[in-house]
C-alpha cells in the first residue's frame, strides 16, 4: 500500500545579484532537504535572479538551460523531487516566469509559466508592472508525486480562488505557490490567503518567499508557510532564510473532506465552474 504520509520541505532561500550563487544555494537547499528525508522540495519564486521587470530579461533562460540543468542534476543525486520555484524562462521573442518540476530521476516532469501576471498599483505603497517584460501562461500545472496529485502555480495566482478550485477539481490534495509578496501585501494577505485556498479546496497549500533583502529593490516578505486542510498552520519560515519540513498526512485530507463534504454538495444544478481546454493540461 501506498504511503499514506510524506515530508514537503519549504527552502527559503537568499537571493542575490550573482546568479552562479543562487543556484549554488538553491542545490545545497535540495541535498539538505533531501537529508530530512523529503519527498518534495519546493524553491521559492525568483530564485535564481533578483525579482523585477529590469532583471528578468537580463537573467533569463531558456529550459533546460543552466538554472535547471543544475536542479535536474541535484533531483537525481538526491532521489527527490524538486519545484524549481520560479525563473525568468525566454522562449522565442517572449518571456515567461516559470516553475519546472523535477522527478526523482532528473526528468522535467512539469512547467508552469504564471497565469496571472502581477500588475498592481497600491497608491503610495506598491506599483509593479510584469506585464511590461512578461508573457502570461495559460495551463494548469498538474504532476504525480507518486503518493499523491500536486499542482503548482506562482505568487499572483493566489488571489484567484477559481483557480484553486479547478486544481481541486483535477484531483491535487496538495497545492504548491513558490512566491514573492512584499512588505505592503505580505502582512495583509499572505497567510490568510493561503489558509483560505486550504479551507476552501480542503488541501494543503504551501507557499515559498526568497528571504527578506532589505536592500533589494523589491523587498520579499518572506513568511513561507504551509497550512493543513483544516486551516491550520503548520510550516511557517521568519523573514530570515532557511528550510522547514513539514508532513503531509493525505488521511488527514480524505477525512477531511469526507466530514464535510463541501466539493459534493456544491448545487451545482444552480452554479459550475468550468475551465477551458486551453487551460487543462495536456
Amino acid at each position: 500500500e501506498m504511503a499514506r504520509v510524506f515530508k514537503l520541505a519549504l527552502a527559503q532561500l537568499a537571493v542575490s545579484a550573482v546568479k552562479a550563487d543562487n543556484i549554488a544555494g538553491a542545490v545545497k537547499a535540495i541535498a539538505q532537504a533531501a537529508q530530512h528525508k523529503a519527498h518534495v522540495v519546493v524553491l521559492p519564486e525568483c530564485f535564481n535572479c533578483p525579482y523585477g521587470t529590469k532583471y528578468f530579461p537580463e537573467y533569463a533562460e531558456p529550459i533546460p538551460g543552466p538554472s535547471t540543468d543544475a536542479l535536474s542534476q541535484a533531483a537525481k543525486e538526491h532521489g527527490i523531487f524538486v519545484v524549481g520555484g520560479s525563473l525568468p524562462e525566454r522562449d522565442g521573442d517572449k518571456l515567461f516566469n516559470t516553475s519546472p518540476v523535477f522527478d526523482p530521476s532528473g526528468a522535467l516532469v512539469a512547467k508552469h509559466r504564471k497565469i496571472h501576471l502581477f500588475d498592481i498599483d497600491v497608491p503610495g505603497k506598491i506599483t509593479f508592472k510584469e506585464s511590461e517584460t512578461l508573457t502570461a501562461g495559460d495551463t494548469l500545472t498538474v504532476f504525480d508525486a507518486g503518493v499523491c496529485k500536486i499542482g503548482v502555480a506562482i505568487c499572483y495566482d493566489l488571489r484567484f480562488p477559481e483557480l484553486a478550485r479547478l486544481y481541486a477539481k483535477q484531483g491535487c490534495q496538495v497545492m504548491l505557490y513558490p512566491g514573492a509578496f512584499n512588505m505592503t501585501t505580505g502582512p495583509a494577505h499572505w497567510e490568510l490567503l493561503l489558509r483560505a485556498r486550504a479551507v476552501d479546496n480542503q488541501m494543503y497549500v504551501a507557499a515559498v518567499s526568497p528571504a527578506r533583502d532589505e536592500s533589494a529593490s523589491y523587498v520579499a516578505y518572506g513568511h513561507s508557510t504551509a497550512v493543513n486542510p483544516w486551516g491550520d498552520v503548520v510550516a511557517k519560515l521568519g523573514p530570515e532564510a532557511g528550510l522547514q519540513v513539514l508532513d503531509i498526512d493525505l488521511d488527514q485530507v480524505a477525512s477531511i473532506r469526507q466530514s464535510i463534504p463541501v466539493q459534493t454538495q456544491a448545487r451545482t444544478d444552480l452554479y459550475t465552474l468550468t475551465a477551458t481546454d486551453k487551460l487543462l493540461p495536456k
